[in-house]
């Protein structure tokens, strides 16, 4: 587990240093817009192809969105009511606050949550983690936390069909549905097929891991000790609610720690987009991602030696 973590540090690192040595006069911003938009249209969707083309569907694929959402409810909740309560301490405007309820309860399922899920579990695995981000906290994004974001931000919401659309047309989506119909029909597809959707697919993970590093900046933070509480929820309150909802519905064996991981992920990158979207502060949304990312370096392997201990 630690050489897997430190070997994402690494390809974190060069994604740090593209970034601030700007290597060939790119923009990083420019090659992590460039990475993002080809492993959403291409390599996601090649990668959930395969994965629901060789595996079956089953009832995990119900149960795990289920304590997906569970805990990411229960984890807004919770952090909204701490920042309530800790407001006379921390005076956060209304942007910041959004971004703490966000980033405490949304985590980094897919970008950093495959490679440890894989690396931990087993390729056999990967299906739990689609089945938590695109059965689950993909929609909740759109639908909840974007209209959180939104009221937070620009002080009023989002049109419930806007929200649909956007999670309609996700390509991912598209490439489930791809491999959920070719199997259902039997249809075998050729080898070089398969093949190249394999390749395509085995581009995610280093490139998703390379993609953080290029998004990670330290901002000056007027806030900064407020973050903390997000910080505990996410990494703590999260894998703790996950657990308890996995055990309540009776999910057992792989199934249940990829979730309890995944729910130890620290904030997803992905809140950022959100936050600039919607007005919030981005600056410290990319501040809440560094600090959970860096801390989830030492909660991860302790998660994960408590369920696999």
């Amino acid at each position: 587990m630690y050489d897997t973590l430190l070997s994402f540090g690494l390809i974190i690192l060069a994604g740090i240093v593209f970034r601030q040595m700007r290597v060939g006069g790119l923009d990083a911003n420019d090659i992590r817009s460039a990475i993002n938009t080809c492993v959403l249209n291409l390599f996601v969707p090649a990668l959930c192809l395969r994965i629901f083309y060789t595996s079956r569907l089953d009832f995990e694929a119900v149960l795990v969105p289920l304590v997906s959402s569970v805990t990411i409810v229960l984890s807004l909740f919770l952090s909204f009511l701490v920042y309530r309560l800790l407001d006379r301490w921390f005076k956060v405007n209304p942007s910041e606050r959004g971004v703490f309820i966000i980033g405490s309860a949304f985590g980094n399922t897919t970008f950093l949550g495959l490679p440890v899920i894989v690396e931990t579990f087993g390729q056999g695995a990967a299906k739990y983690v689609m089945y938590y981000d695109l059965f689950s906290t993909t929609p909740l994004l759109w639908l909840v936390a974007a209209q959180i974001a939104s009221i937070h931000g620009t002080g009023k919401g989002v049109k419930l069909t806007q929200s649909i659309r956007t999670i309609a047309l996700l390509p991912p989506l598209w490439g489930i549905a791809a491999g959920v119909v070719l199997k259902s029909v039997n249809i075998t597809l050729p080898a070089f097929v398969l093949k190249s959707v394999t390749m395509l697919g085995d581009l995610v993970v280093p490139l998703m891991i390379f993609s953080i590093g290029l998004a990670i900046t330290l901002p000056k933070i007027k806030h900064a000790w407020a973050v903390v509480p997000a910080v505990v929820i996410k990494l703590a309150a999260g894998p703790l609610i996950a657990s308890k909802a996995a055990v309540a519905i009776g999910l057992k064996g792989v199934a249940m720690n990829s979730c309890i991981v995944e729910a130890a992920m620290p904030t997803m990158v992905v809140s950022l987009l959100i936050a600039a979207r919607y007005n919030l502060d981005v600056s410290l949304s990319a501040f809440l991602i560094v600090v959970t990312t860096a801390v989830s370096f030492i909660t991860l392997p302790f998660v994960v030696s408590l369920i696999t201990g």
